[in-house]
């Protein structure tokens, strides 16, 4: 996303254009996460951890090396195939290897991973793609996938796949209605923050008016209040999953409806940036454990889907940013699009533990 006015520059498109590689790399895994699952059913599930991670180098490497728009569209998507079921049976994984009441911690630790990379690769890349060229980055991606490669393999425990993966079973699962108000709350809450992040660096530079330079620190602030969000919000899902989605939805959507009018302020807009980033992964742990909780018995499948739900808002809030800078309401309307879309997902939370009450209620009658 740091990268994404160079890239305008050198392919000779527009931001929002640009923004959709975004977009395709997000529904790259949105479509990708449950086709990869369905492969790889049988597959232990370090094996499909180590595919996930070659499939995403070479991804990259096609990347760096596009010779056009449509052909960075295509590499983005390559990368983004593995992305969900990296992310979908790494948290089965960390799931399985903790006690119950442990894993919504558990997860948010290995998303912790997520938001170190924010704080170290968003504004790292950012530097690097501003000094040496888009490409560099991509470049750079590239080898730390290679890098990966080793500690997975020797220290991601062996896990077995289930003999008796059912997929018509698995599958089965997403009729459920609880399933999918989960995963609605994943798809809202996750573009409600695409809304914003995908553009937050021309937000950064055409509206608070700091200079290029000045916009990496920024990144990196923001990676660690992910971080800080992130951990926080797992320790918070364990005392009660339902309770903390809904309060850090409704935290989000106030934050965000506050934030227009002190966007032109440069220390009022860190300020609120910083609690935003808190307050945008805070969910995260509560997301993935609803998801495997409502189906538990195709956690595998559930799961990875769960993180193409993700990356399917990260694909409706960029396009949908892009819209709002399009027909003109400017770039500081960016942040009320996204609170719109945060209030929607604290709803079908709020929908979800009704839903999960009646059904409590039911079954004690």
């Amino acid at each position: 996303m740091g990268l994404l006015p160079d890239i305008a520059r050198d392919l000779g498109v527009s931001i929002p254009l640009a923004g959709q590689v975004v977009t395709a790399y997000a529904l790259g895994v949105a479509v990708g996460a449950p086709l990869l699952a369905v492969a790889t059913a049988r597959m232990p599930r370090k094996k499909v951890i180590l595919l996930s991670v070659a499939i995403f180098i070479l991804g990259n490497a096609l990347s760096a090396v596009a010779p056009g728009y449509l052909f960075l569209i295509a590499a983005r998507v390559i990368a983004a195939f593995a992305h969900g079921t990296m992310f979908g049976v790494g948290a089965v994984v960390a799931a399985s290897v903790v006690p119950p009441g442990k894993r919504a911690s558990a997860i948010g630790l290995m998303f912790t991973g997520l938001t170190l990379a924010n704080i170290l690769g968003v504004p790292f890349g950012t530097f690097v793609g501003q000094g040496l060229g888009w490409r560099a980055t991509f470049w750079f991606i590239t080898g730390l996938g290679v890098v990966a490669l080793v500690p997975v393999a020797l220290f991601i425990p062996f896990v077995k796949a289930d003999p008796s993966a059912n997929l018509g079973r698995e599958f089965a699962v997403l009729r459920r209605g609880s399933v999918l108000l989960a995963l609605s709350t994943t798809v809202f809450a996750s573009a409600s923050v695409f809304v914003l992040f995908t553009y937050i660096v021309p937000i950064l530079q055409d509206v608070t008016g700091f200079a290029p330079r000045q916009v990496t620190p920024i990144l990196l602030m923001i990676g660690v209040g992910l971080t800080i969000g992130i951990t926080l919000g797992g320790r918070f899902s364990d005392r009660g999953v339902m309770r903390a989605m809904i309060l850090v939805l409704a935290a989000l959507t106030v934050a965000l409806l506050l934030m227009p009018p002190v966007l032109p302020y440069r220390i009022p807009t860190l300020a609120m940036i910083f609690l935003w980033s808190m307050l945008a992964f805070g969910g995260v742990p509560a997301f993935q454990s609803r998801v495997v909780d409502q189906a538990s018995d195709a956690p595998n499948l559930a799961s990875t889907i769960n993180i193409g739900a993700f990356n399917l808002g990260n694909a409706g809030g960029a396009l949908l940013g892009g819209l709002v800078i399009d027909r003109g309401f400017g770039l500081q309307a960016v942040p009320v699009a996204a609170a719109a879309v945060a209030a929607i997902a604290a709803l079908t939370a709020i929908a979800g533990a009704a839903r999960e009450r009646n059904s409590t209620s039911r079954g004690r009658s």
